[in-house]
């Protein structure tokens, strides 16, 4: 049938398969987008935020690059802030709280207004190959109901649900997030296709009636005075408009660790029902108090899930323990007293696939055409999903159309490392993308987003002309207004040195440049406004990009200089039919892991674990006499 004939099909609609069905289809190829349910379409099993550490960069450069997560999230917003506001530029990370419900109608329209695009209710549970060995390629997906779709690339975006097991207590049962139905046939499909699969596990808190919560009691957090949106498209709003509620904080108690300990036994996460590996960076209860028997207390956000539900979300509190120890554990919070659960918290086990079976543009070296993107390749968090889902999305269009893929080092972005450091090193746990795995920290900021990657996005096709002249605008008031920093010349008056004081800063006494007083520590950009009287009026971005800019200028020039190094390792490629068994000098456990991986280039090779600087200087030989 002339209908079951598609370019690209995506199969799962978490935040991964949104984003890849949404590039694929935008980028002009024929795209289906497969889902177990319609109407959870973009669902947030988790808390339904967006953004943090690190987790806000990620959102930035999906919208740099043409994705929607960041849109979509400005429109959802219940309340926004931005984290580590105390530190320096580089791990300043924007946080929103969504509403849940809003985020998943917002998606789904989307989608379903994507003339490229179509949606289809069905679990994919078989994958059609052809070929045989290194010649084998994807050419379509089998539903449940038998159909079969032809597909020229097939983008794999299960999330948590392959094989899923939920877990409560000693209760255990196949299922998957939010009382939907676990996904049983796909998983034996890759295993026969010869993919190996790991086994993970992560949960989710319980969620109890705001009516049953005593709000005076608990901390109050309020959101940020003058937010910025993810999105280039989106328009700047006051906070007024943007954040509608506020959060709260409660801590755990040493009644609270009692009932924990006390019941560990009765935990499936203790009591040896669970074997997938869970998230270090996002424990349960349980996890915390054991690893961290020494602490008093544990601190708990108390975060609603939209305006149109009575529902609060106890970020922090995750845990599987029996419905019966849940109860006890809420109750001993301050304010909760009287907690009524809404839906008790789980565990949930899942297969996966192990991410070094995939080149950096997230396709299987196996099986040509067959991409991976999301949780489903060993990540945890919807911001680690929707990036990966729009690069897979990207590289499957690109095949499509005959054209170079999209690889993104790791000096462009957090997209990048987090790519690289899963299809390099792998990950026995899920990964979750921090500000320390970057080494180009300074260079990958949120506020630079747009001018790291949108010159990607408008070169395959999903930033638009508009879009970009007015990034090309920015770009330019920013490069006038550094410069005019640069020229500006601030006298030694009395206005200026009492100024200098009142901010802690020592007087002046020549002319000294503007740029020169904002790379002081203690001064800022809006501090000056009173003495630097030619400044023109900015939009917030361009004046924090310019700030930004001037003030950690020797920095970002050292951290270039390591870029440009690193630069020249990656454009030694590496074929990908080398032997590394024959290359003379490697040590056996290079060449193994150099056999497995095989790397695209010299970079790569050296960020794989169990190579050593002697192995790469073997390799650089090799490449010197071919």
């Amino acid at each position: 049938m002339k209908e079951l004939t598609v370019d690209v099909a995506v199969i799962g609609a978490g935040h991964a398969g949104v984003e890849a069905a949404l590039a694929a289809a935008r980028m002009g190829v024929k795209t289906v987008l497969f889902t177990i349910n319609l109407d959870a379409i973009a669902n947030m099993p988790c808390n339904p935020s967006i953004g943090g550490s690190a987790k806000g960069h990620l959102v930035f450069e999906i919208d740099a690059l043409g994705g929607e997560m960041g849109y979509a999230a400005d429109r959802a917003t219940l309340q926004s802030r931005t984290l580590n506001l105390g530190k320096g530029a580089a791990v300043h990370s924007k946080r929103v709280q969504a509403d849940r419900a809003e985020y998943k109608k917002i998606m789904k329209e989307t989608l379903e207004r994507e003339p490229n695009l179509m949606l289809v209710q069905a679990e994919i549970v078989d994958l059609l190959v052809e070929g045989e060995g290194k010649a084998r390629k994807i050419v379509g997906a089998v539903t449940h109901l038998g159909e079969v779709w032809h597909a020229k690339k097939v983008i794999i975006a299960a999330g948590t649900f392959l094989e899923s097991k939920i877990f409560v207590g000693d209760k255990a049962y196949f299922g998957g997030p939010d009382g939907m139905m676990p996904a049983r046939g796909l998983s034996s499909a890759l295993t026969r296709l010869g993919i190996e699969l790991l086994r993970f596990k992560t949960g989710t808190p319980a969620r109890v009636h705001r009516r049953s919560i005593d709000f005076s009691v608990l901390e109050e957090q309020r959101g940020e005075d003058a937010p910025t949106p993810y999105s280039a498209r989106s328009a700047e709003r006051d906070a007024d408009e943007v954040n509608l509620v506020a959060c709260h904080v409660v801590y755990t108690n040493g009644n609270t660790h009692k009932v924990i300990l006390d019941n560990l036994t009765r935990s499936a996460m203790y009591s040896g029902n669970i074997s997938g590996e869970g998230p270090r960076y996002c424990p349960s209860i349980e996890t915390k108090l054991v690893r961290f028997a020494d602490k008093e207390r544990h601190q708990l956000f108390v975060e609603p899930c939209g305006l149109d539900t009575e529902e609060m979300y106890i970020q922090g509190f995750s845990t599987s323990m029996p419905t019966d120890v849940q109860h006890e554990m809420l109750r001993t919070l301050p304010g909760f007293e009287n907690a009524e659960v809404m839906r008790y918290a789980y565990a949930i086990e899942y297969d996966l696939a192990e991410p070094t079976q995939m080149y950096p543009t997230l396709e299987f070296k196996s099986v040509s055409g067959l991409y991976g993107a999301g949780q489903f390749n060993g990540t945890s968090g919807y911001e680690e999903a929707a990036a990966q889902g729009l690069v897979a999305g990207i590289n499957a269009a690109l095949a499509v159309k005959g054209e170079e893929p999209m690889i993104l080092p790791r000096s462009s972005s957090y997209i990048g490392t987090l790519i690289d450091d899963l299809v390099t090193k792998g990950t026995r746990e899920p990964y979750r993308v921090m500000t320390s795995r970057s080494e180009y920290r300074l260079l990958l900021r949120q506020d630079n987003a747009d001018a790291r990657l949108t010159e990607i996005g408008h070169r395959v096709g999903l930033i638009d002309g508009a879009r970009y002249a007015e990034f090309l605008k920015k770009q330019e008031l920013i490069k006038a207004e550094s410069a005019r920093m640069e020229r500006t010349v601030i006298a030694p008056t009395e206005e200026v040195n009492d100024l200098l004081l009142s901010l802690g800063s020592t007087p002046i006494k020549t002319g000294i440049k503007l740029a020169e007083l904002i790379r002081r520590p203690e001064l800022t950009y809006a501090a000056l406004e009173k003495i630097d009287t030619g400044r023109p009026k900015l939009p917030r971005a361009v004046v924090t990009g310019a700030e930004i800019g001037i003030k950690y200028a020797g920095y970002i020039k050292r951290e270039l200089c390591e870029v440009e190094r690193q630069a020249r390792l990656e454009e030694k490629k590496l074929p990908s039919d080398i032997d590394y068994t024959k290359i003379l000098g490697l040590r056996l456990e290079a060449a193994e892991k150099l056999n497995k991986i095989k790397p695209t280039s010299i970079g790569q090779a050296q960020r794989i674990s169990g190579v050593s600087p002697a192995d790469v200087s073997v390799l650089l030989i090799y490449l010197g006499k071919k």
